[in-house]
């Protein structure tokens, strides 16, 4: 069978590997597509393409142009999973699958941070409480934006921003009220930390801005829930704790493995996902939804769980057996250099 991967983070390297190594002995032959050829990832498949840099429904074209010219079975998508969610039946009629939520609805809304938190207070207010919500304004204006903050502040929260749509922690900032001493100038490096006068400056140079999501700073422990499901059953939540530095450890927390069991309930969510939340005065809040494999979901897999490899089993429709993972591993990565294959990656 051949799998494509486009436009993933560096870490889809250890999917890539685990869906090789899979307990059936299937053979798969991997497709990764980037518009950087030196993308680490496509050094471990069998076929790698130079994508072109385009978005939208010209992007949607060409992933299925691609699909039909190299004769995949399977697409693992990252770019653009809203727009594919919303095409799925014309990948379905060229005979591929994809793994990917197929209510484009629900990916719509869990890709926007403000309106995925407008659904989970909808919830609680018909009586369905499955997360806690962070203190938040979604602002598009330097007025807006000072109002926000003041707010924020009024209710005794540390106040941090970051992009209504975005991946990782692009764009977010935590705002601090004092400008840098000169040792944290010259002692300290580049911090997420942003006196407001400087955000006000930079902000206010747009009469308006995309929209921004203003909010309470959560400064407790960060927690990251990998899940496998299909549409009728939750098969696993497997919860890793951001520790120190790039420790991280999977820890059997109940309480969190019920919230995402909740959340799984609610809204059937199949394949993979995962949920961010972070603690606050010993409330855990929301953060964000990845409704696909996250980036760190390779420490997850350390539970003897072949989450990527499951997840194609669930799309295929075959069944997989019971899952007990191992908790109680922690876990950190060194940097490795790699020699890159010199042409390796073909044009488009």
């Amino acid at each position: 069978m051949k799998i494509w991967f486009n436009r993933w983070f560096t870490t889809v390297s250890h999917y890539i590997d685990m869906i090789r190594d899979n307990p059936d002995n299937r053979k798969f032959i991997i497709y990764g597509t980037s518009p950087n050829p030196d993308a680490l990832y496509l050094q471990y498949c069998d076929h790698a393409y130079v994508e072109p840099e385009i978005s939208g429904d010209e992007y949607i074209e060409y992933c299925l142009d691609f699909c039909q010219t190299h004769g995949i079975d399977i697409f693992i998508p990252r770019k653009e999973n809203v727009q594919i969610s919303k095409r799925m039946s014309d990948f379905e009629a060229i005979g591929v699958k994809v793994l990917v939520c197929p209510d484009a609805k629900l990916v719509e809304t869990l890709d926007n941070k403000a309106a995925a938190y407008q659904l989970f207070l909808k919830k609680q207010d018909e009586g369905v409480p499955i997360f806690s919500i962070p203190d938040h304004y979604v602002v598009n204006n330097i007025a807006d934006f000072k109002k926000a903050f003041q707010l924020l502040k009024e209710k005794g929260h540390e106040v941090c921003f970051k992009p209504v749509i975005g991946e990782g922690a692009n764009g977010f900032r935590v705002i601090k009220e004092e400008i840098d001493s000169v040792d944290q100038l010259l002692l300290h490096g580049t911090s997420f930390r942003m006196p407001f006068s400087y955000a006000c400056d930079i902000l206010g140079q747009q009469e308006t801005f995309p929209d921004l999501m203003v909010l309470e700073y959560l400064d407790g422990r960060e927690y990251s829930i990998d899940c496998l499901a299909s549409q009728e059953k939750m098969y696993v939540a497997i919860p890793r704790m951001k520790g120190d530095g790039r420790v991280r450890e999977l820890v059997n927390h109940r309480d969190l493995i019920e919230i995402a069991h909740q959340f799984h309930q609610e809204f059937k969510l199949p394949y993979i996902f995962n949920i961010q939340l972070k603690y606050n005065n010993g409330v855990p809040k929301l953060l964000e939804i990845n409704p696909r494999m996250s980036g760190g979901m390779h420490i997850s897999c350390l539970s003897g769980i072949n989450l990527p490899y499951m997840a194609i089993k669930l799309l295929l429709g075959e069944k997989i057996g019971g899952i007990t993972p191992r908790f109680g591993i922690r876990a950190s990565h060194i940097e490795k250099e790699m020699i890159l294959k010199d042409g390796w990656c073909q044009a488009p």
